[in-house]
């Protein structure tokens, strides 16, 4: 048995309200963080090589590198050719970093962000001996940009309202340009070298000369309202484009200093836009929600379109009988995801985490830390919400019942009422349901067996755990269940004979969050916060597919597509495939 690398639905990137989220591109390739997770969405691949969150990532222009950094101040320089991302280098600054950026030769980055004794530095990729020095500035720098011809320059932007201006190399300051008078969140360089421009807090953009930093104009025909937290540069120089927390996002033609479009993201927090960069020829920009807005320069309205995808750590997932996942998050947003791409829940969702996903044969539920039981149809939340007496825990569902397990026990839901509800004399910590038996695992080590009535009635008890049984899941044909615990073992049992089938899947090392059958009942993954996903075979207990490092962060869930797909979801927000070779 064997396994192959699939498809990868990546995190959205992570945003703060107030503050300017760096985005970068390679042509059509865009890079960016969320967590302490880097993701190349073209790519297909994720970079997890920081301890820390990062904060900025950008592609080196040979497009052989890529530079990213984290809020302790550590740089990375890795690879991107080849599946391994090998470390080229590793730098330590000793302040948050906000923004990097390399030099037209690919040779050195220059830093800036906040520290005690540093806002910024200059140094070789390969070596990390400096190439300069940053100096103007008395607050944090928010952004960086390089003139990538010769003779070179270097621009930063700053929260004390001023735009150092640099000359290199060895890189030195040359001056302070005093045009914004509020703080200036962004500062990029045209490829052309010609212009740079500015984007501050008070809502002004303005263009500079590029080789000796003269202001030229100011962009004040329908300017923005508030703060324009990003800007970027077409290829071809001729087209700017910024994105503010006044929901719009503007593109401007250079030479006539006229706006071309306009677009209008939405009207509330969450469609604040907090960055952006150009795709080729599409414009990206970011909401706070996390959303990524397509936009085609030659239409208005509306982003042609919308790339969706978990903002936070995933905590509940599942798949539907139309082989559609679905992810809920720590911030209680919920995503499908499909060949069609990601989408996002709308409707009256939870408004904290997601603590658990089930499905019935039309419809998916939802339980949440809000202490609510919702309903998703046709890929929205329905009016039907549900109250629990306790936190729910976790849910499973058979036919049209959802089982939920709270703090003070198990409740019965079924059309949008609780039809009974079970106190328990024990901790619940995970459920499972198949036609005729509800299994309840409990936080004293064993795993309960109730017969499905109006009123559970216990039939039964499973006692061969050695932790807290955090994973339940029957076999399709509900003879087996998979019991994982905080110990990282999985005790298989013969449900009818009350017996242990088999004790042999302890390969993982941490608590086990999921376990997923196949269709055919032989083979079961399980998801770990150990970070892997195994595949277990019933016949034969000691061969096994270790998918190691599935998830930065930990596995939070499991689920079969198809026959020999599995897909794995976790603590960095991602959803991946892996293709499983059973026979060999």
């Amino acid at each position: 048995m064997s396994y192959t690398k699939g498809k990868l639905w990546p995190c959205n990137p992570s945003t703060t309200r107030g503050a300017s989220t760096k985005l970068s591109a390679s042509g059509s390739k865009i890079v960016y963080t969320n967590g302490t997770t880097v993701v190349d969405p073209a790519g297909n691949s994720t970079y997890s090589g920081h301890i820390q969150p990062t904060t900025v990532a950008r592609f080196s222009p040979s497009g052989y590198y890529c530079a990213s950094g984290d809020v302790t101040g550590t740089v990375r320089i890795w690879d991107t050719v080849g599946a391994d991302n090998i470390l080229k280098n590793e730098v330590k600054l000793g302040f948050k970093i906000n923004d990097l950026e390399w030099d037209g030769e690919s040779k050195r980055i220059i830093t800036v962000g906040d520290g005690k004794n540093s806002l910024g530095a200059v140094f070789t990729f390969d070596t990390g001996n400096s190439a300069g020095e940053i100096l103007g500035h008395s607050k944090a720098i928010n952004a960086v940009s390089i003139r990538h011809q010769r003779p070179f320059r270097a621009v930063t932007a700053s929260d004390d309202t001023q735009i150092g201006f640099f000359q290199g190399t060895p890189y030195k300051y040359v001056k302070t340009i005093k045009s914004h008078s509020r703080f200036v969140q962004d500062v990029r360089y045209a490829p052309s070298g010609d212009f740079f421009a500015s984007a501050g807090a008070d809502g002004r953009v303005f263009l500079y000369d590029g080789k000796e930093g003269e202001l030229v104009a100011e962009l004040t025909e329908g300017a923005h309202a508030s703060t324009v937290m990003a800007c970027s540069w077409s290829a071809d120089s001729k087209s700017l484009v910024t994105s503010s927390t006044d929901c719009t996002v503007k593109l401007w033609d250079v030479e006539t200093r006229k706006i071309v479009n306009t677009w209008t993201v939405g009207s509330d927090i969450s469609s604040q836009q907090v960055g952006n960069t150009w795709a080729k020829d599409d414009i990206v920009s970011l909401s706070l929600s996390g959303d990524l807005n397509v936009f085609d320069r030659r239409d208005t309205g509306r982003p042609h379109q919308i790339i969706y995808g978990a903002q936070r750590g995933i905590t509940a997932f599942t798949v539907a009988p139309s082989g559609t996942l679905y992810a809920g998050a720590y911030d209680g947003r919920v995503v499908s995801f499909s060949d069609n791409g990601a989408e996002a829940i709308h409707g009256d969702g939870h408004t904290s985490q997601v603590t658990a996903l089930a499905v019935s044969d039309t419809k998916v539920f939802s339980t949440g830390f809000d202490d609510c039981v919702r309903e998703i149809d046709a890929g929205a939340f329905t009016s039907t919400a549900t109250g629990t007496n306790g936190q729910p825990k976790g849910a499973a569902c058979d036919a049209d019942v959802v089982y939920v397990i709270t703090s003070k026990g198990l409740e019965c839901i079924k059309g949008g009422k609780a039809v009974s509800k079970l106190s328990l004399g024990y901790g619940p910590s995970a459920v499972a349901a198949s036609s005729k038996i509800i299994a309840v695992g409990a936080e004293d080590q064993k795993v309960y067996l109730f017969e499905k009535a109006a009123e559970p009635k216990q039939v039964g008890k499973l006692e061969s755990n050695k932790g807290t049984v955090t994973a339940l899941a029957f076999s399709p044909d509900g003879a087996l269940l998979a019991a994982g615990d905080s110990t990282g073992r999985i005790v298989l049992y013969d449900v009818e004979k009350k017996e242990v089938k088999t004790s042999r899947w302890t390969f993982h090392s941490a608590r086990i969050s999921s376990i997923a059958w196949t269709a055919d009942g032989k083979h079961a993954a399980s998801g770990s916060l150990d970070t892997h996903v195994y595949i277990w075979s019933v016949e034969k207990p000691m061969r096994n597919i270790a998918i190691k490092n599935a998830g930065a962060g930990g596995i939070s869930g499991v689920a079969w597509v198809g026959t020999n797909v599995v897909a794995s979801a976790g603590a960095d927000g991602c959803v991946r495939t892996w293709e499983i070779k059973f026979h060999e």
